[in-house]
């Protein structure tokens, strides 16, 4: 419990004369704040940045192992490490979920299995067994997604008829065409480009060992039909496209063929992105340096030597074990950090905010090339990425996560920074108000009903969160500088369309609703919007509907499949989300309520005594229903920094 003494206060409570309590000097809070503090300070890299493990599913791992049979490149005890990470996570049903206490996933089951049996564990093996047992049961390996079948065609598992017909001929398809890579999203263009040279030619690996995974087929894959469910009238439309552009292959002239390869190849080797990689992210990253050898470029190459280092160092090995990350968190990572150690003390934190802001201005983009010029050729630049370099591709929510820290710190010589973050921020606002993550109006919908497009995240559409910390940035800089008025009314408006009828927003990036209507609520406070207005008044009411019984919040990514199973009662409660719901709440004026108070008496309760949290659970989406992300560092900061939110807001009463 808070150690406390008696602070006059409005309350809840209807009474006239309320008392609610205030921490002494050395409290309960003082103490829990001070153990975070100190903690995060010292996992800050001496460059100034903080950077955290991030996870994903079992998905990237196995493909890590396949990775080194498609190229014959085997290392033994790397390859038993990551084989240790993949067996204990397999379910206590046998099969593997995109996220901890997830339904099956097939995709990722079958790849697993393939990674497994690679890696020397025998079929008879019970994991093994029911394993298979699943992926047969939900219709075998027929049935995986698109990514899944490309690879088990690759390894010659199933003809190339079992995969979308996308040809590298694509890259000569004029902008007018229906599609076009402008068309969908920074990380569709980086994964698709080197895989239309890998399906084209149609890559095939060398698979030393000869595994295969036949046994996981209910009929000869030769002799499958079914390869392309039928989901609408427009998916129909496009399978026949696609049967349209198989028979017709034949016609296209070699020399269009060569020019549409080369066309490919400089545009992903332009990207390469040193040794942080195309696009910085692990599927665009292997199918660039797969691509690069399918081409005839040696191994001793620079481009493919700098393409490896780029995907090893996404390797986390640990003494038993070893994970693959799907990418790397630093700007993200330093800017949230920052904030919180702000929050708990600018003046003592002085120093390590200096250090991180003086890192993160080296990292902010000015005059480079980017994919976001093509529809903003006369902005000036400005924006951060996510990793630590990846000029092609700034991040929008970095961006505005990023000035956004560095305005409410108050330190000197920020400004040119912030100002220059901030037009950018501008210059990409989409028609509708809204902000997509990397994106300018990436709303062509049709496109997620190609065949290619099975999983449904092809496109970068605004997004309720993006948007909302744009607002917060714009509002907060508007104060003095009016310029950026018109765009943070057209964003304020957006958010009121997106906001849903129980009063909360959805979460793209962070699970789910209660990020959503945490991101929407830190934004709405820097502007004028009235606390009376519906847009805090349904969130509150929202946020403090769905508290649980333990005076913690908790939802898990199940949500984002069917939210009528979401109620305060379904999830268990974590620090990072209960922290997500009061700072929230207190954003939106609740500082002194019950609610509040009870969320900050759990947060205080699940502190370790090294000063952080322990949340086990999968806390963000990479593709909501196809890709889910743990960020090791949300239950290092955001925790702390609700608790010394709480601490300022009852030292203002």
């Amino acid at each position: 419990m808070l150690n406390e003494t008696e602070y006059h206060l409005d309350s809840s409570e209807p009474q006239e004369s309320s008392v609610v309590t205030m921490p002494k000097k050395n409290s309960t809070l003082d103490v829990a704040i001070d153990k975070a503090q100190e903690k995060l300070i010292s996992l800050q890299n001496k460059e100034g940045f903080w950077i955290f493990e991030l996870e994903a599913d079992c998905t990237i791992p196995a493909e890590y192992i396949m990775m080194m049979h498609y190229l014959d490149d085997i290392n033994l005890e790397l390859q038993e490490k990551l084989a240790v990470y993949l067996r204990s996570h397999q379910s206590k049903q046998g099969y593997y979920p995109l996220f901890p206490g997830g339904e099956g996933d097939i995709s990722c089951s079958i790849k697993v299995y393939y990674a497994l049996k690679m890696a020397g564990d025998s079929i008879e093996a019970p994991h093994m067994t029911r394993l298979r047992e699943y992926i047969l049961g939900q219709g075998g390996a027929a049935k995986a997604n698109v990514f899944t079948r490309i690879a088990l065609a690759t390894f010659e598992q199933l003809p190339w008829r079992g995969v979308p017909y996308i040809p590298v001929e694509i890259m000569l398809l004029p902008k007018w065409f229906p599609f076009h890579l402008d068309k969908v999203s920074y990380w569709s263009r980086t994964v698709m480009v080197p895989l239309f040279i890998l399906c084209t030619l149609k890559a095939t690996a060398k698979n030393p060992n000869k595994v295969n995974v036949r046994e996981l087929f209910l009929i000869d894959p030769d002799k499958e039909k079914h390869y392309f469910p039928e989901r609408t009238l427009l998916n129909k439309v496009f399978l026949g496209l696609d049967k349209f552009g198989r028979i017709t292959r034949p016609l296209i002239p070699k020399k269009a063929h060569q020019l549409a390869t080369d066309k490919a190849a400089s545009w992903f080797i332009e990207r390469l992105n040193g040794e942080d990689g195309l696009g910085g992210i692990f599927p665009a990253m292997v199918n660039a340096y797969e691509a690069l050898l399918l081409l005839g470029y040696e191994k001793d190459h620079e481009h493919v030597k700098t393409a490896r280092k780029a995907i090893d160092k996404l390797l986390v090995i640990n003494d038993s074990n070893a994970y693959c990350q799907p990418c790397l968190s630093p700007v993200w990572d330093t800017a949230l950090a920052s904030l919180a150690i702000q929050e708990a003390d600018k003046y003592k934190n002085s120093e390590s905010l200096t250090h991180a802001y003086n890192w993160l201005k080296t990292k902010q983009l000015s005059d480079e090339p980017g994919d976001w010029r093509i529809d903003r050729p006369n902005s000036a630049g400005g924006g951060w990425a996510f990793q630590f370099a990846n000029p092609h591709y700034p991040d929008v929510d970095d961006t505005a996560v990023v000035a956004f820290a560095m305005a409410d710190s108050k330190l000197p010589n920020l400004d040119e920074s912030i100002h220059r973050a901030t037009h950018w921020i501008v210059d990409m606002q989409s028609k509708n108000g809204g902000y997509g993550a990397f994106d300018i109006d990436n709303t062509r919908f049709y496109l997620n009903e190609i065949p290619f497009a099975d999983h449904g995240a092809l496109l970068d559409p605004p997004t309720a969160d993006v948007s909302a910390r744009c607002a917060m940035l714009m509002a907060k800089v508007a104060k003095n500088h009016t310029e950026y008025l018109p765009a943070l009314k057209r964003t304020i408006e957006y958010l009121r369309s997106e906001q849903e009828e129980d009063g909360s927003w959805f979460g793209r990036w962070g699970t789910n609703y209660i990020y959503g209507t945490w991101s929407v609520l830190l934004g709405l406070e820097q502007t004028d919007v009235a606390k009376t207005d519906p847009l805090f008044t349904k969130a509150v009411a929202y946020l403090k509907k769905v508290q649980r019984g333990d005076g913690g919040w908790g939802e898990d990514n199940q949500s984002y499949y069917d939210i009528e199973k979401f109620s305060g009662q379904y999830y268990r409660s974590t620090a990072c989300q209960t922290a997500w719901a009061v700072l929230g709440l207190m954003a939106a004026g609740e500082g002194d309520s019950p609610e509040v108070k009870a969320g900050i008496e759990f947060i205080l309760n699940q502190q370790l005594e090294n000063g952080v949290w322990n949340d086990e659970g999968f806390n963000a989406p990479g593709f909501p229903k196809v890709f889910f992300l743990k960020y090791h560092g949300y239950d290092k900061f955001f925790p702390l920094w609700a608790l010394a939110r709480y601490r300022n807001e009852l030292a203002k009463k």
